[in-house]
């Protein structure tokens, strides 16, 4: 198994129980397990009943495992910070303010709040060595897909930037007078330095996605839910990214035989139609059902995370990275 797993799906499945499960298993196994939750909702601080911050934490009473939560406001915030100290760095006094006025507006536009959390899971990726295994609960299923597909859109963005500077600065070279000799301003340029930068980031992202990452889908037996699934695994397949398994939660447990109440025979109906939708996940989706997970009474947490754990047939044994 690549050294990090991603747990995705559609909302309200179960990816945050899942995705703890997972880690919890992994931990018990011996490897040295981080469980990083980039779903605003903060719910791995509800299952292992303690709070998490950026930065990771030791949760309690299981040895070996560690979780964090990634803020995206903070890291929005964050992010835009960091842009505006760069720039600030490389342009005129007077251009600052309008820089100031220009990442302010940015803060909400559409993009941001992605842009900003895909660099910090990235960075977590680049610093994972005191890890065997890190285990990612993403946000639904949509942000999840566009996060994925930034290293793609940004890397031609960047490139086509990059071009345009270099040409610009070509024609400055050669318009250039001063002891016959064109000033030479490509070599040490901090903007293409930058763009350079950020250029290397993308290709590592895509190559550390795609050659280090498993990624499984959760889904529950409802026909919404199998059809976002099919979905997810046809935009991932475009992106180079395969869908390792399927894990079904929140099956309902059949009543026993000689139960027959109205109670029961609403269970077994409701079994039934769960089985024909499990059945269509089998024959028309290409990655395996690798756990099938019932419903619980109490909420799963503590002892039952183990339960729900030993459900899974999924491996625990960690690669080492091949690209990060």
């Amino acid at each position: 198994m690549e050294p990090f797993v991603f747990f995705g799906g559609k909302g309200g499945v179960g990816k945050t129980t899942v995705s703890c499960a997972y880690g919890v298993k992994s931990a018990r196994s011996g490897l040295d397990t981080l469980v990083v939750s980039t779903d605003p909702a903060h719910s791995v601080t509800d299952v292992f009943d303690q709070p998490f911050s950026d930065d990771p934490e030791s949760v309690e009473g299981i040895d070996g495992l560690d979780a964090m939560e990634i803020d995206p406001e903070t890291e929005t915030q964050r992010h835009l910070d960091g842009i505006r100290n760069d720039l600030s760095e490389q342009v005129s006094a007077a251009m600052v303010n309008e820089i100031n006025q220009q990442l302010e507006m940015a803060h909400q536009t559409p993009g941001a709040y992605e842009s900003a959390l895909f660099d910090r899971f990235v960075d977590v990726m680049r610093n994972a060595d005191p890890y065997d295994r890190v285990v990612f609960d993403t946000s639904p299923t949509g942000s999840t897909l566009r996060l994925l597909g930034l290293p793609e859109f940004l890397e031609g963005w960047i490139d086509r930037l990059m071009h345009k500077r270099e040409k610009s600065i070509d024609l400055f070279e050669k318009a250039a007078i001063g002891n016959n000799e064109p000033r030479r301003v490509m070599d040490g340029d901090p903007v293409l330095a930058r763009l350079q930068d950020r250029k290397e980031f993308f290709e590592f992202a895509s190559g550390a996605l795609q050659s280090d990452a498993a990624f499984f889908l959760v889904l529950n037996p409802d026909q919404l839910s199998v059809n976002e699934t099919r979905r997810a695994i046809a935009e991932m397949r475009e992106r180079d990214l395969s869908v390792r398994g399927l894990v079904a939660n929140k099956l309902t447990p059949e009543p026993d035989p000689d139960e027959d109440g109205r109670g029961a025979r609403y269970l077994r109906d409701r079994v039934a139609t769960e089985n024909e939708r499990l059945q269509e996940v089998r024959e028309t989706l290409d990655p395996p059902l690798v756990a099938e997970i019932t419903t619980r009474t109490a909420e799963v947490k503590g002892d039952l995370l183990d339960d729900v754990a030993a459900e899974f047939d999924v491996e625990t044994d960690a690669e080492a990275p091949t690209f990060v």
